[in-house]
């Protein structure tokens, strides 16, 4: 007898089996950061598969995912170091999501001493990448005071041009779009707003 792939997936939703996250669900769950709240939601199911794509097949989300698992003992026994060089593995792989993680805990000195010169070049490659969470530290680290006058505009233009649904996202947009405009000459603040 056949059984088609759709009455599979019946069966294993019925047994209680929890399927693997799809690469794009497992980004989307790290950027809105409920990654955590789903492997345990999950009940540490798939600890071994997660581990096996972060260690074996060196999966960058999965890298950030099992880094954020042991740093924190989700699951697993707590082991920041190890997790710490995972989350920078998948960094160093380029995964946006992991870059704005890793230069956010730098920022905040979580896991590791706080390092702003560190926090914003992370910050920064995962804006450039499009990373709008990076690119909204990136400008607030500005208004502290961190950082070069001479990367105003480029971090001016992507917000400028981001788009985003989330209401208090929007708010320190704009927020982060004011501070920065009193700070930038005229004509720099017009080129910033050209469209891309």
């Amino acid at each position: 007898m056949f059984i088609r792939p759709v009455q599979a997936q019946e069966a294993l939703t019925e047994l209680g089996v929890v399927q693997l996250y799809t690469q794009d669900e497992l980004l989307e769950m790290i950027r809105s950061n409920t990654h955590l709240k789903r492997v345990r939601a999950d009940e540490c199911q798939l600890v071994k598969d997660i581990e096996a794509r972060a260690d074996i097949m060196k999966l960058p989300a999965y890298q950030f995912l099992f880094g954020d698992m042991l740093a924190f003992g989700v699951c697993v026994p707590k082991n920041a170091e190890r997790g710490w060089d995972l989350m920078l593995a998948s960094a160093l792989q380029g995964l946006p999501e992991g870059l704005e993680q890793v230069g956010r805990y730098y920022q905040q000195g979580k896991l590791v001493q706080k390092d702003l010169t560190k926090a914003q070049h992370y910050l920064y490659e995962a804006g450039a990448m499009g990373n709008i969470n990076a690119q909204v530290r990136l400008a607030e680290l500005f208004l502290a005071n961190q950082g070069s006058p001479a990367d105003y505009e480029t971090v001016y233009r992507w917000l400028h041009h981001a788009i985003t649904a989330d209401k208090d996202l929007h708010a320190r947009i704009e927020k982060a779009l004011k501070g920065l405009a009193g700070r930038m000459p005229e004509a720099v603040l017009t080129r910033a707003k050209k469209p891309l």
